[in-house]
C-alpha cells in the first residue's frame, strides 16, 4: 500500500486507467489513462467523509450516514464491504479489471418494514476551475443522468480528449442525484459533491418527474450495479448501451409530433414539459412541446412592459427593465447586490423588445415609447461621453466589461452605430483586448471595427490555453466568446488566422455539455452558480438551462462548415437547436418566467429541482432564439 490522500491505498488496475482504494475500502483517486485524476483531492472542499462510495440512508425511522464498514474483505480482484446502520445492512462489493464494477445491496435485518426515502451514494468527480489550463488538463466534467434503469454518468477530460470514464447502470435504478458542499466560500469555481440516488424520495418526493419510495420488507433487500469503463468518446459509451427509451429530438412546437425510438408518437395540445416512460415504468425521459417563437416573444413582451419596469419613479428611470418576484407580483430593489440591478443583464430584455419591434409583431407605438425611453435611461444614466457604461444607474464609478458589447448592440439596434462604435473604443482603451466580453466578434465585423478584431483574437490565440480568469477561473462563458471571436476574425481574414486554432479549441466547448434525455440537459453546458447570483432563492447547484448556453448555440451556428465532416456539421446544426429549445422552458404561457430553473433534487439538503421565483435575466435565451431559430 501507499500514501494517497487519506492514508495507506491499494492500487488496482481499471483498463488503461487506476483506481486507488483506501484502507477503509472507498475508492480514494481514478487516475485516467493520461495520467490525470479524475475524482477530487483531499482539500479546501474534499475530505474522507465524501470519498467514493460512501453516502447516506433516510428511512421512516431514522437517518443515517455509513463512512467506516464492519467487514471487510480484500480480494485479488477487489473488495468486499459489508456496513451496518441501525437495523439495516449495506454490503459493497468492488471488481477490477477491464471493467470496474460495484454492487451495492441494502438490506432490512429487522422484523418490521422500513420505507427507504432517500438513499445516496457519493461520486466526488473533479469538477472543478481552478484555472483554464488546470481545468483543462486536470479536471473533468460530469454529464450525469439519472432516469431509472437508463442511468449513467459521462466524466470527460475538459479539453475534450478521450477518453472518458462512462458510468452505466446494470441492475435496479437512479432517479435522482443531489449536490452537497456548495457554499459561499466555495463561490462558482467548484461544482460540489455529487451523489447518486436510488431515490430521493424523503425530500424532494417531486424531482426529475417522481421519486419512488422504496419499501423493504422483513429480510427483503434493494440492490443495483454500476459498471466503469473508458471509451474513446461520448457515442462509443452510447455504443455500449441498450437504453428503454429515448427519442432524436426532445423539444418540438406543439403542432408537431416527437417521435420514440420505440415507435411511440407523442403531441401536444398544451405547451409544457412532459415525462414520458418506457413501457416497463423503469425509465423516463423529459420533452418539450412549446408555443410558435411570435407568440411565446409577444406574450413575454407585454408580461414585461406590464410588470418588470418602474412607474413609481420619476424621469427616464421608469423606463428601466428591473427583475420581478413571481410570487409577490413585486419588482426587485437591487441595493448592493448588482446581480438584480437595473442594467448589466437587463439589459437582455430591451433587445428582446428591438427583435419583437423589427419583426412587426407587437403593439409598435408602444414598443418605440418603451424602446425610446430606456434609450434615454441608458444616455442620461449609463453612458459617458467617454463611452464608458457604468454598472447600474446606482453605481456610477463601477466598470464591467461584459456591459460593453451588450449596450453597444442596444445603440446599434436604435439606430447609433457612431455610438456603438464609440461604447466598443472605450472597451478596448479600458484592457478589452485581454477580456472575453459576449457578442463582440460579429459587432466588431458589423461595425467594420477589424482592426480591433485581428488584434483581439490573435492576443487569445497568444494565450493558449492559460486564458486569463474572468468573474469565474474558466466556465462555458469564456470558451463559447473566445471561439465567437476566433470565428468572426476567420471568416474576415482567413490568411491570418489558421483556421487549426479553431479546430484544437472546439472541443473545450463541446466537452461542456452530453445528450441526456432529457431536454433541459442535451448539449446544454454545465453551469452551477447563476442561481445564486441571479435568483431570489440563492441556491448554488446546477442550473439547467441556462440562457447562457445559447453562446454555444450562437458558436455552433456560425462554425465555418469547411473545417468540419458532413457528420460534425450536422451535430453541430442539431445542438444548436436543441440549446435554444431547451431555453424555451423558462418562459411560461402568461409570459412569466424564471432565471434559474436548478436542476438536482437537493442542494446542500436544501430541496431543489425547483424553478426559481424571480424574473431577471433569461430573455436572452429568447433573444438568441429569434435570432437563429426565426
Amino acid at each position: 500500500m501507499e500514501s494517497f490522500g487519506f492514508g495507506q491505498s491499494e492500487s488496482l488496475s481499471h483498463g488503461q486507467g487506476e483506481v486507488r482504494v483506501g484502507d477503509d475500502g472507498a475508492v480514494v483517486q481514478v487516475l485516467h489513462p493520461d495520467g490525470r485524476r479524475v475524482l477530487l483531492d483531499d482539500g479546501v472542499v474534499h475530505d474522507s467523509l465524501h470519498a467514493w462510495g460512501k453516502g447516506f440512508v433516510i428511512t421512516n425511522r431514522a437517518a443515517y450516514r455509513f463512512d467506516n464498514p464492519a467487514f471487510t474483505r480484500w480480494r485479488s480482484s477487489g473488495i468486499d464491504l459489508m456496513y451496518q446502520f441501525g437495523e439495516l445492512e449495506l454490503r459493497v462489493g468492488r471488481r477490477f479489471g477491464e471493467h470496474w464494477t460495484e454492487t451495492y445491496e441494502l438490506r432490512n435485518t429487522s422484523t418490521e418494514s422500513i420505507e427507504i426515502g432517500s438513499l445516496a451514494i457519493s461520486t466526488p468527480y473533479r469538477d472543478v476551475y481552478t484555472s483554464s489550463r488546470e481545468s483543462l488538463t486536470g479536471a473533468v466534467h460530469a454529464h450525469v443522468w439519472t432516469g431509472g434503469a437508463d442511468a449513467w454518468v459521462w466524466a470527460v477530460p475538459m479539453d475534450g480528449n478521450g477518453p472518458g470514464l462512462g458510468l452505466q447502470l446494470k441492475e435496479g435504478e437512479l432517479w435522482a442525484y443531489s449536490v452537497e458542499s456548495r457554499e459561499p466560500g466555495t463561490s462558482s469555481n467548484i461544482r460540489g459533491h455529487i451523489y447518486l440516488h436510488v431515490t430521493d424520495h424523503a425530500r424532494a418526493p417531486h424531482a426529475m418527474g417522481g421519486q419512488p419510495a422504496i419499501t423493504l420488507e422483513p429480510g427483503a433487500s434493494y440492490r443495483w450495479t454500476w459498471q466503469l469503463g473508458w471509451y474513446t468518446d461520448l457515442p462509443a459509451f452510447h455504443a455500449d448501451r441498450r437504453p428503454l427509451i429515448g427519442a432524436d429530438r426532445l423539444a418540438a412546437e406543439i403542432s408537431e409530433p416527437i417521435q420514440l425510438h420505440d415507435g411511440r408518437e407523442l403531441t401536444a395540445t398544451e405547451p409544457g414539459l412532459q415525462y414520458v416512460e418506457s413501457p416497463d415504468g423503469r425509465s423516463r425521459i423529459a420533452v418539450l412541446f412549446h408555443e410558435p417563437l411570435q407568440q411565446l416573444a409577444e406574450r413575454r413582451v407585454r408580461f414585461i412592459l406590464d410588470h418588470q419596469r418602474r412607474p413609481e419613479l420619476e424621469g427616464s428611470r421608469k423606463y428601466a427593465f428591473v427583475p420581478y418576484d413571481n410570487d409577490s407580483g413585486l419588482t426587485v430593489l437591487s441595493s448592493a447586490w448588482r446581480d438584480w440591478s437595473d442594467a448589466r443583464e437587463r439589459v437582455g430584455m430591451a433587445l428582446l423588445l428591438q427583435e419583437v419591434r423589427d419583426r412587426g409583431w407587437g403593439d409598435l407605438a408602444e414598443l418605440d415609447e418603451a424602446l425610446n425611453g430606456y434609450e434615454q435611461f441608458v444616455r442620461e444614466y449609463l453612458l459617458d461621453d467617454a463611452g464608458t457604461i457604468q454598472d447600474d444607474s446606482v453605481h456610477q464609478s463601477a466598470v464591467r466589461l461584459y456591459n460593453f458589447p451588450w449596450f453597444a448592440r442596444f445603440l446599434l439596434g436604435q439606430g447609433d452605430r457612431a455610438g456603438a462604435t464609440c461604447i466598443l473604443n472605450r472597451y478596448y482603451e479600458l484592457g478589452g483586448d485581454h477580456f472575453l466580453a459576449f457578442d463582440l466578434g460579429p459587432l466588431l465585423s458589423e461595425l467594420g471595427l477589424h482592426e480591433h478584431l485581428i488584434r483581439h483574437t490573435k492576443t487569445f490565440i497568444g494565450y493558449g490555453d492559460e486564458l486569463p480568469p474572468h468573474e469565474v477561473n474558466y466556465e462555458q462563458s469564456m470558451v463559447a466568446p473566445l471561439l465567437e471571436l476566433l470565428v468572426s476574425a476567420y471568416q474576415i481574414a482567413p490568411d491570418e488566422i489558421d483556421g487549426a486554432e479553431l479546430t484544437r479549441r472546439l472541443p473545450w466547448l463541446t466537452a461542456f455539455a452530453a445528450d441526456q434525455p432529457d431536454v433541459r440537459l442535451r448539449h446544454v453546458p454545465i453551469r452551477h452558480w447563476d442561481g445564486y447570483w441571479f435568483g431570489r432563492l440563492r441556491l448554488w447547484g446546477d442550473v439547467f438551462p441556462h440562457y447562457w448556453s445559447a453562446l454555444s448555440a450562437v458558436v455552433y451556428a456560425a462554425w465555418p462548415r469547411e473545417l468540419v465532416t458532413p457528420e460534425q456539421a450536422d451535430w453541430l446544426d442539431r445542438a444548436e437547436d436543441a440549446i435554444l429549445r431547451a431555453n424555451l422552458v423558462s418562459f411560461n404561457a402568461d409570459g412569466s418566467a424564471t432565471c434559474a430553473f436548478v436542476y438536482p433534487s437537493c442542494v446542500n439538503g436544501q430541496p431543489a429541482h425547483i424553478a426559481d421565483p424571480l424574473a431577471n435575466d433569461q430573455d436572452w435565451a429568447l433573444v438568441y432564439a429569434l435570432r437563429l431559430l426565426n
